[in-house]
């Protein structure tokens, strides 16, 4: 909830339906967000990848949310019908083949 990625100050709700909505939307995420990153880190125990976190020290046990930041910056381009990934690091790469196939 403290994370700024949650955008939550950026929301004034007046009314109690307004306030019991978004925390309704907030737990729902958070039950989903708990299952991934356990999902996520139990592939991480089984292929022992070298995962750096924020410091750059390695880590077994990097969030979910962190995770995802290290493949923030990725795309697809599409030139005259042809796909290319830009921003695809060899580290990025070896930790996407081994998280998500």
């Amino acid at each position: 909830m403290k994370d700024p990625l949650f955008f939550a100050d950026s929301f004034f709700v007046e009314n109690p339906e307004g306030i019991e909505t978004m925390l309704f939307l907030m737990s729902l995420s958070l039950l989903l967000y708990h299952p991934g990153q356990r999902q996520q880190r139990n592939t991480l125990k089984r292929i022992q990848p070298e995962i750096k976190n924020q410091l750059g020290k390695l880590t077994m046990n990097p969030t979910l949310i962190w995770v995802f930041q290290c493949f923030q910056g990725i795309h697809l381009l599409t030139l005259d019908g042809v796909n290319q990934i830009v921003n695809l690091t060899s580290s990025r790469y070896f930790l996407w083949v081994r998280l998500f196939w």
